[in-house]
């Protein structure tokens, strides 16, 4: 195994999913609002689950994100 290689790839992975994750929370926060399902001054609960079966993980993450 190659530390330096497998250090890029796990960054190149986590850039794509944080991108994406944001892009995706955004839309859905601001259709949630524009149909009323939310406020604009709302806390949500989010959770990401990091499953790599081949190497047994299985990870969840929680947070809240305040939109004010």
């Amino acid at each position: 195994m190659n530390e330096d290689t497998l250090n890029m790839e796990v960054r190149k992975y986590l850039k794509k999913v944080g991108v994406t994750s944001q892009r995706e929370i955004e839309h859905a926060v601001v259709n949630a609002i524009e149909s009323g399902v939310i406020k604009g001054t709302a806390t949500i609960a989010v959770k990401m689950t990091l499953n790599a079966p081949a190497i047994g993980l299985n990870c969840c993450i929680e947070g809240d994100i305040a939109l004010e």
